[in-house]
């Protein structure tokens, strides 16, 4: 089971305006790709394409799709840079909403479950931007089954694309257990109550999940650039408190305070990663 509509929607319908006001100005919720001390977040989150694009080996000549595409930040990339067609899914209706208002050429979203979409054709390759951790609650986990579950997301969308197609795959990592308790309750608080019904999977698990659909050609981990993002949307956040605590309330300021600020000091402390894999689809 992935986090129902309803979930993702707690954690991404707020507001689009209030997420404009402190994400990059195209709307990246990911872990940007910071290549340069100088890099700004904007900048970042364009390398952050740039490389799963070119994970994806998308072409002018090729078709596209972005699982989990969010508000479109990445499919806007992929159809300015060049692909035959850009299409995405989401299970927000905010995040469909946006991408259809910024009508960008090229690109078709769908506001759908991955496990019930059905793509209009096969694919030349896929993106897919820290989506999966919405796919194993903690309970399942509990009981052992996250690998068994990322092997049937992954072994689904191999059925999608065409031969020899590659897959940009980024995703979030849980990795040490915090020491302290007020630590414990600070995770435990992001994933109950700003992503309820998801959890992070660990990098041991998605090695073992990708096979048999799917073989791994390039790997790389991105802590440092996820505590460098977080941060920086945390900075951003916190230019406009004022405004957020009279437009959507002292509880939607104070409990993204505490997310974000808890999502740095997991970074800085290894509990958590993010990595990026280049996939290319196995066919015998």
């Amino acid at each position: 089971m992935t986090s129902t509509k309803e979930e993702i929607e707690i954690g991404y319908d707020i507001s689009n305006e209030f997420f404009r006001l402190w994400l990059d100005e195209r709307m990246h919720y990911t872990s940007a790709v910071f290549e340069k001390e100088t890099d700004t977040l904007e900048q970042a989150q364009q390398n952050k394409s740039r490389i799963l694009y070119e994970f994806a080996e998308v072409t002018p000549e090729k078709t596209v799709l972005d699982i989990g595409c969010g508000w479109g930040a990445n499919l806007e990339y992929v159809a300015k840079r060049g692909a035959k067609e850009a299409h995405g899914i989401t299970l927000s209706t905010a995040q469909h909403d946006e991408i259809n208002a910024r009508k960008i050429p090229g690109v078709k979203a769908w506001c759908a479950d991955y496990k019930d979409f059905v793509p209009p054709f096969l694919y030349d390759g896929l993106i897919s931007i820290e989506m999966i951790d919405h796919l194993c609650s903690p309970a399942q986990a509990n009981k052992g089954l996250a690998v068994e579950l990322y092997r049937k997301y992954f072994t689904k969308v191999a059925e999608w694309v065409k031969p020899g197609a590659c897959f940009g795959f980024q995703a979030i990592l849980r990795n040490r257990v915090p020491r302290t308790r007020q630590d414990i309750s600070d995770l435990k608080f992001t994933a109950d109550v700003i992503f309820p019904g998801g959890l992070n999977p660990r990098l041991e698990e998605l090695v073992m999940a990708v096979n048999p659909s799917w073989e791994i050609l390039e790997l790389k981990t991105r802590r440092v650039d996820y505590g460098k993002t977080t941060g920086e949307w945390l900075r951003r956040m916190k230019l406009h408190e004022k405004e957020i605590r009279e437009r959507w309330g002292d509880k939607v300021f104070d409990d993204y305070d505490r997310y974000l600020s808890t999502c740095v000091r997991a970074f800085a402390n290894h509990w958590s990663s993010d990595v990026q894999m280049k996939l290319k689809k196995i066919d015998i």
